[in-house]
């Protein structure tokens, strides 16, 4: 997954991985890592039939996903402005644009647009066998 949000980079990185590439292709590692944004251990799912799916998700100023969870591994990279992800215990986080982001899994969260242009990311959800993408939290 790392290496695939890295085949949209601009920047250069010496890997042996990219030797197959021409001069004039730079890969830039955007994230690289094992853990959730808040320190879970990244666990893909145990699927038959394995399936990506990747959105562009346009949030408008002010606007907010609702409380949801996920049960699937999921990445984001911002794309344009400021994603405020709040949790349940009233922690947030906050990713800017050009940020990577390994999405929390099994907890409910928020994700809201605080600011006066609208936040715009791309998000691949690795999941399968009908699973849904989100769970939305009944009470809200």
């Amino acid at each position: 997954m790392i290496v695939f949000l890295g085949c949209f980079a601009s920047g250069f990185i010496s890997n042996p991985l990219f030797a197959q590439y021409s001069e004039g292709i730079q890969v830039e590692v955007l994230m690289k890592t094992d853990t959730t944004s808040v320190g879970q251990k990244i666990k893909y799912p145990k699927v038959d039939a394995a399936e990506v799916t990747v959105y562009k998700i346009t949030m408008q100023a002010g606007a907010s996903t609702g409380w949801h969870k996920h049960d699937i591994p999921l990445f984001a990279y911002v794309l344009q402005g400021t994603l405020i992800v709040e949790r349940e215990n009233g922690g947030r986080k906050e990713f800017k644009a050009g940020s990577a982001v390994a999405e929390m899994m099994d907890e409910y969260h928020l994700g809201l647009n605080e600011g006066k242009e609208p936040v715009i990311l791309v998000a691949f959800y690795l999941g399968g066998d009908q699973k849904p993408l989100a769970i939305r939290r009944e009470d809200h």
